[in-house]
């Protein structure tokens, strides 16, 4: 039987089984460097930056101690923003989930062929998973004592180092904590500073690039899509996501909003990701505002035979414009980047 987290995590209350955390134990696992996948991109063929030695002692994104005896090389990825971190700082992972969907979503970053597939991201195959013998898992939570950890913890003695992977106070700050919390776990800070300095000087140079351009109306709102049954469901991103920031940073007005949200007999928007979900007719609530999307989700063709859609604002006037392909919506710097470019490319008209 192929044991998934579900079922893990009910075999764990059964037998009971406690562990001290594994964060702050260090395991012992066959293999290393020389036999893990190796990121074999241009930028980290020429990547000039230092790994770091000896013992590491950090404090994860839920307030838990790690430790280990020595930076991590062999890591297992339960989330496609992690695995895309790590592939940046040029530490392939051994094991991600759904690695067919993130070739789908996520161009920034490649995986390496030989990474084995955990299954998906909410119930990963722990066989599979313990069987790529880590020394590390990645995994995303927004608790301490979320299923996911309490599992992972009670089953292994591998440590885990938890991530939050959103925070709508501050999400280009929060995508840069999970970047360089990774970084230290890896021995690759050195690397991150560069790659964050790079992101930095980008977004800058972008919002130079667009400061005097002339828009209609600043008001804008990104969105995805799929298809649920016969019904078309969209997701728009309201405050706190993270491509609304990088809209914001760029002079944009965010448009979709919490009052938006209910009146359209929705909970209001995610408090947790900023992410909202609708129906076609609930975007003639942001009038004339700028519409970006995502072409993946297999709902386009749909969307664009709709009458609705073709009477908005902006699609009439050309201000409706698609994100290129891959562009994923909860990534790391590089997708950051890439999201950036979009932005710009769709308020310049490019």
């Amino acid at each position: 039987m192929i044991r998934t987290l579900r079922t893990a995590a009910a075999a764990a209350v059964v037998t009971a089984v406690a562990f001290t955390a594994a964060g702050c134990g260090t395991t012992s696992v066959e293999g290393g460097a020389d036999d893990a996948p190796q990121a074999t991109s241009e930028a980290c063929q020429n990547d000039s930056t230092t790994t770091s030695t000896g013992p590491i002692e950090i404090t994860d994104g839920v307030g838990r101690t790690v430790q280990l005896d020595a930076p991590a090389e062999r890591i297992a990825v339960l989330e496609w923003q992690q695995a895309e971190d790590a592939m940046t700082l040029c530490v392939a992972p051994v094991a991600v989930s759904d690695p067919e969907g993130y070739a789908t979503w996520v161009s920034a970053e490649k995986l390496p062929e030989d990474v084995v597939d955990l299954g998906t991201r909410g119930e990963p195959d722990l066989d599979a998973l313990y069987g790529a013998k880590p020394d590390l898992i990645i995994v995303e939570a927004f608790e301490a004592d979320a299923d996911i950890v309490q599992t992972l913890e009670q089953e292994s003695d591998v440590p885990v180092l938890v991530t939050v992977g959103a925070d709508t106070k501050d999400p280009i700050g929060n995508m840069k904590n999970v970047f360089t919390l990774i970084a230290e776990a890896t021995g690759r800070t050195e690397r991150a500073e560069a790659v964050l300095a790079d992101f930095d000087e980008h977004l800058a140079d972008a919002k130079e690039e667009v400061a005097t351009a002339d828009l209609p109306t600043t008001d804008f709102v990104y969105f995805d899509g799929w298809i649920e049954g016969s019904n078309l469901v969209i997701r728009p991103y309201g405050e706190g996501a993270l491509f609304t920031a990088f809209g914001e940073e760029l002079g944009l007005t965010p448009a979709w909003s919490d009052d938006i949200d209910q009146a359209y007999g929705n909970g209001g928007v995610d408090p947790a990701y900023g992410l909202a979900q609708t129906d076609l007719e609930g975007l003639t609530a942001v009038g004339d505002a700028n519409l970006f999307y995502t072409e993946e989700g297999g709902y386009t063709d749909e969307l664009e035979k709709s009458a609705i859609w073709n009477s908005l604002p902006a699609v009439e006037e050309g201000r409706a414009r698609a994100f290129p392909s891959g562009v994923w919506g909860a990534g790391g710097p590089l997708s950051g980047q890439q999201a950036v470019d979009a932005f710009v490319d769709a308020i310049l008209e490019k």
